[in-house]
């Protein structure tokens, strides 16, 4: 039995296939940015949910980015997260929100309430309508003519709470958890799409695999309850 093969068509159906391959992973980096912010706002959601439930179960130490009484209340935070995306990759930040609310101790809301208590800064409560300070305490109400200096006023457990807290989410709990829960992991390892267009992409080599790139990248699986 004689079997002839066609050496110049296989030779450019490798190179095809080759061509494909590298031209698949051109096309990932131009869609990484279109992953990046998909990614980006699947982090913030997921983000601000760890937060909620921490705060929840520990609001000692988190009260001070809710508004009073409020603590782990999605509706009433006082922070809000944010993602950019540049040539480095993805980053996140935070700022303060200005609470709206009023604590039975005051007459108007707290100004930059939950920045103060994260940063421990002291605070200094002096009369202004009257000459007495008149305030709740522990025993009862208490009247005074001179400034009180609260030195932590959020508790001992405020301080840094905040930071730490999304330090926690980004150095633990997406490593460990929500890589794999958001669906991202499982995605990442089988590019079935890439096995998919193999043959089209041995016919028309790069372009194909520019193409294939792109779009699976760009509709990476990111879920988020």
């Amino acid at each position: 039995m004689i079997v002839t093969m066609n050496s110049k068509s296989f030779e450019m159906q490798m190179n095809n296939i080759v061509n494909y391959s590298f031209g698949f992973l051109d096309g990932i980096q131009k869609g990484k940015r279109v992953f990046l912010d998909k990614l980006g706002v699947g982090v913030i959601q997921a983000l601000s949910q760890y937060i909620d439930v921490q705060a929840r179960s520990n609001p000692k130490a988190l009260h001070h980015i809710y508004e009073w009484n409020q603590t782990g209340s999605p509706s009433s935070r006082l922070f809000d997260l944010n993602y950019t995306v540049s040539n480095l990759g993805l980053s996140l930040n935070s700022k303060f929100r200005q609470s709206r609310t009023i604590s039975e101790n005051m007459t108007v809301p707290f100004y930059n309430k939950a920045k103060i208590m994260e940063d421990g800064i002291p605070v200094t409560i002096s009369p202004t309508k009257s000459q007495v300070l008149k305030f709740n305490g522990p025993n009862g109400e208490i009247f005074t003519r001179k400034p009180i200096v609260v030195d932590n006023p959020g508790g001992d457990q405020v301080y840094g709470s905040f930071e730490s807290t999304v330090d926690e989410f980004i150095l633990r709990y997406f490593k460990q958890s929500f890589i794999k829960s958001s669906g991202l992991y499982e995605y990442i390892k089988k590019p079935t799409l890439y096995k998919k267009n193999l043959k089209s992409g041995s016919r028309m080599g790069r372009s194909k695999g520019i193409e294939t790139g792109f779009k699976w990248i760009a509709n990476a699986t990111i879920g988020v309850e």
